[in-house]
């Protein structure tokens, strides 16, 4: 809403059992508009067996927002399980892949219940041996913030990155909108590395229900061989475990050995060090409600391509 777009929130329920939640928002662009329900829905841990009544009830009520909105199409980036009966239950229900993902489909995470020193055993060697290193080195300071205005010395750095990765960067605002989503409840941190006094290195973390988030993260290109972005990383799972945290979800996920070229290939690698395992999501799923639809999708198609997804 804060940045513009409708946003609707349902409950799905069972009499006055809650089964799932879903949060929708409206995406409009020349080429096409829709809605999306984005890493959702939502499903109670409990009710996961209902996973075709919640979709099909959403899906109803989706519809009827669509003719509502006259909006082209419906995505749904779910956070179900990757199995053949789960993708099935998405066709039946007449979904079909979408050409291009919005929100990551897998996500690399780590169970951090684990004591400091077990976890620091699980990671791999040459990992392990970076920490240290940056550890012994009087150069690199890590430090957290909690200030909005240092959003822009991240945003700053992160668009050196773009410069050199040629990808579509979030906004200024959209930094600072999410920042201050988390911030008063003290749900986010910027995780900052510096080396000789310069700021070279950042990362946001989320800590939401027991998981911590390592979602935003940037290297000043010239400096990608001071390992500062091992300690930042390490640093910023200590944190999640003293707030509580059993999981640390390092986000997008990419197999390395089946995709070396994949955008995600060289930050899987660095995510894998740390240990931890793979959970693959069903893939972006669309229902078509518009002819622009079409359009969109050749749109997508040849985006995808071209930045080898």
């Amino acid at each position: 809403m804060s940045l513009g777009n409708k946003i609707w929130r349902f409950g799905i329920y069972d009499n006055e059992t809650l089964l799932a939640v879903a949060l929708t928002i409206k995406h409009t662009a020349r080429r096409a508009s829709y809605l999306i329900v984005p890493h959702g829905p939502v499903i109670t841990e409990h009710e996961t067996h209902n996973i075709e009544q919640v979709l099909k009830v959403l899906v109803e009520k989706l519809k009827i927002l669509t003719k509502e909105e006259r909006t082209d199409f419906v995505r749904i980036s779910p956070i179900i399980e990757r199995t053949y009966e789960n993708r099935q239950i998405f066709k039946n229900l007449g979904f079909r892949r979408a050409p291009l993902h919005s929100h990551p489909e897998s996500s690399w995470k780590l169970n951090i219940a684990a004591s400091e020193d077990e976890l620091m055993r699980g990671i791999r060697k040459t990992t392990r041996y970076l920490i240290r290193q940056a550890e012994s080195n009087k150069d690199i300071e890590i430090f957290q913030t909690f200030d909005i205005k240092d959003v822009e010395e991240f945003n700053k750095m992160h668009l050196e990155v773009v410069k050199k990765q040629n990808f579509v960067p979030f906004s200024l605002e959209y930094f600072k909108k999410e920042f201050s989503a988390f911030k008063d409840d003290k749900q986010i941190a910027l995780f900052m590395a510096r080396y000789k006094g310069k700021l070279i290195a950042a990362s946001y973390g989320i800590f939401w229900s027991d998981i911590a988030f390592y979602h935003h993260a940037a290297l000043l290109p010239e400096f990608k061989k001071i390992p500062a972005s091992y300690l930042l990383q390490w640093s910023a799972i200590k944190e999640a475990k003293k707030r509580g945290c059993k999981i640390y979800d390092f986000w997008g996920y990419s197999d390395p050995v089946k995709n070396p070229k994949h955008p995600y290939s060289g930050p899987t690698l660095f995510k894998m060090g740390f240990g931890g395992y793979k959970d693959e999501y069903v893939e972006t799923q669309d229902i078509v409600c518009g002819h622009k639809y079409w359009f969109n999708y050749i749109i997508e198609a040849i985006r995808k391509i071209k930045r080898g997804l």
